[in-house]
């Protein structure tokens, strides 16, 4: 990914409960159009889930990368009707959800509730008295519905809301919170079989509800929330710029806007297998994450011409067409989305820890073009696609700009006047990695719900040195140990060849003076990396990378968890990493996540990073000051407020 990042997943998002209320006259086929969503059981044993997991919503992932990465907040719970507290308490299917529905622990009331909202109101008891809880005006609803949320693992129950998840399903193995999902990660799908519209639990929503734009997004399955992500980090390093290769928290020792983001979403419903549905998503961030998102050519005059520190993006922009008569159902999405297989994605809510791991953080980023997911069996997801490149837009493709070593008949590099061994004619392609690249991945998800295995193949082409024309091999594997207990695990090897050698005066004095496509004077700043070749007669080479990360996660409760992530990164080059010779990476990150509610969550950590054979950290690149120390201990935290 380029030195720079609710999602991605574009992960989708099991039911969440409603926001508009649904009274005892309406008929069933309007609840789809009127409620925010449903709420889905886990399929773990239920007398253990009653007392120890109320809820299940689920905030999108990114489209995580991750995803389906590929945020959010969204709140999911499904409240069954006909089931008894005997068939809660383990009489039902232990293998998945029960056929019908199944009772929320939390909202033990009937199907038809009656609007008697004789104070003290408690939606969580009584869910027709939702409205009455959260009163009129919008400010007033907006600020009751944290209110009502504050200390609740999730949001009231809705009892009229359809299933959130198709019968026969591998169980859901998490809930959210504490995790930022509830189904193990998968990218560049809306999560197939267990998707509603209208899902996400959203306090701007909430306060909306009534009003007629409110009514016009509800009846037509178009919801809008965002979050804030504020966040410090407290630092060894003291240069500017002096924690890279640690992205994000890239500045030691200052506090930071890391994302401010708006959503614009409509989920296709994917629990249905009836009609042909569609969605869409429009992101727009703002805040120093612009820098990981940035797509050459894409406003990335910000980040490539001005080097700002703040900045903003539009790091999804697709729409989907579900066909659920395919098999068990075929997703096809077309437009700019996170890339995939990774456990983390750029996007806040879609992560486990505030900082990110070397290995995702110099890895794909975003992918335009068309992605297709084949869910051939419940258990067995195919995904195939073609798109241009990693971070590049489409008008990209063939554009040509001048090669100014030829033009001006330079030799800086002795070989000549004009003559450039590297890219020898008088034009060459603005952007070498912008070519038809393809997309292979396979998972598989075990019935119970508690094991996934996703290899992936991404971006994939001839490799050729572009801005970051990522060949991205690798898998991930999610494990669910108990309730408390799982492990998220990914490993790749990472290559691109034809990159210009940093240990050659002549490849250096070709990209300095312009007979590159990524020379200064075409990419003023953050222009691709160069490569420490093992043979420094050559004027360029194969580089390549390789990453290693678990997290390993202890949920202590619904509304805590701890998480550590134990790294080994691998930049034979420091081609990934800039350090411009061999380098090998360990890293250590133990962090808590904790939520007020929600829609509230508070990540501190405290992470050690070791480089090896080349000092990596206290480097300020912009000034030419190297780095000089090869660890770096770091404490950081943030807060997300979802809206």
């Amino acid at each position: 990914m380029n030195p720079q990042p609710f999602a991605t997943p574009d992960a989708a998002f099991p039911a969440a409960p409603g926001i508009a209320m649904i009274c005892d006259e309406q008929h069933r086929s309007d609840v789809r159009k009127t409620k925010q969503g449903a709420i889905a059981m886990r399929s773990i044993d239920r007398r253990k889930y009653l007392f120890r997991r109320a809820l299940l919503h689920r905030r999108g992932r990114n489209e995580r990368k991750h995803g389906g990465r590929k945020l959010l907040s969204a709140a999911t719970l499904l409240v069954a009707t006909g089931i008894n507290l005997a068939a809660a308490h383990g009489q039902g299917d232990q293998t998945g959800l029960p056929p019908a529905a199944s009772t929320s622990p939390s909202a033990t009331v009937p199907a038809s509730q009656t609007a008697d909202c004789t104070p003290p109101v408690d939606p969580y008891k009584n869910y027709a008295c939702l409205d009455a809880y959260l009163g009129q005006d919008v400010l007033t609803r907006f600020f009751n519905y944290y209110r009502l949320e504050w200390g609740e693992p999730g949001p009231p129950a809705d009892p009229n809301a359809p299933p959130s998840r198709r019968d026969g399903w591998p169980a859901t193995p998490e809930t959210t919170p504490p995790m930022p999902y509830t189904e193990f990660p998968y990218g560049a799908v809306t999560s197939i079989g267990v998707t509603r519209p209208n899902s996400v639990d959203s306090p701007l929503m909430a306060a909306i509800a009534n009003t007629n734009f409110g009514k016009f997004l509800a009846e037509n399955d178009f919801q809008i929330y965002g979050w804030l992500q504020p966040g410090f980090n407290l630092s060894t390093n003291t240069r500017q710029f002096g924690n890279a290769p640690i992205a994000y928290t890239v500045n030691p020792n200052v506090a930071q806007l890391d994302q401010a983001v708006l959503y614009l979403d409509r989920f296709p419903d994917t629990v249905q297998t009836d009609h042909i549905d569609w969605g869409m998503r429009l992101s727009v961030l703002y805040g120093q994450n612009y820098r990981y998102t940035n797509s050459y050519g894409l406003a990335s005059w910000q980040f490539n011409g001005d080097n700002g520190w703040m900045g903003y993006d539009f790091p999804m922009v697709y729409g989907e067409l579900w066909i659920p008569q395919v098999a068990q159902g075929l997703m096809i999405r077309v437009g700019r989305y996170i890339s995939i297989p990774d456990i983390e994605a750029q996007l806040a809510p879609n992560n486990i820890l505030y900082t990110h791991s070397i290995t995702y953080s110099w890895d794909n980023y975003t992918n335009t073009g068309i992605a297709t997911s084949w869910q051939l069996t419940p258990n067995w997801l195919v995904q195939l696609g073609l798109v241009d490149g990693t971070e590049t837009p489409l008008w990209h493709y063939g554009l040509k700009i001048p090669n100014q070593y030829v033009q001006q008949t330079s030799n800086a590099a002795g070989f000549g006047p004009g003559v450039d061994p590297l890219y020898p004619n008088s034009t060459m392609l603005k952007d070498p990695g912008n070519q038809p690249s393809g997309v292979f991945c396979v998972r598989y998800e075990s019935s119970s719900g508690n094991d996934v295995v996703y290899p992936c193949l991404d971006g994939i082409n001839n490799g050729d040195w572009g801005y970051n024309n990522l060949q991205w091999h690798g898998f991930t594997y999610y494990h669910k140990f108990d309730d408390n207990w799982h492990v998220d695990f990914e490993t790749y090897y990472m290559s691109e060849s034809g990159v210009p050698n940093l240990r050659n005066s002549a490849a250096l004095s070709l990209f300095e003076n312009g007979g590159t496509p990524f020379s200064p004077q075409h990419v003023k700043f953050n222009p691709p990396n160069l490569a420490y070749c093992a043979n420094a007669t050559v004027l360029k080479c194969d580089a390549d990378s390789v990453g290693v990360v678990t997290y390993v996660n202890y949920t202590l409760d619904p509304l805590n968890n701890f998480t550590l992530r134990p790294e080994y990164y691998y930049d034979p080059q420091g081609w990934r990493t800039g350090t411009g010779g061999y380098t090998q990476y360990m890293e250590f990150t133990l962090g808590w996540q904790h939520w007020l509610s929600p829609q509230i969550e508070f990540r501190p950590e405290l992470s050690y990073w070791r480089s090896f054979h080349t000092p990596a950290y206290n480097a300020d690149a912009y000034a030419g000051i190297p780095a000089n120390r090869f660890e770096t201990v770091q404490f950081a935290s943030d807060v997300i407020v979802h809206f």
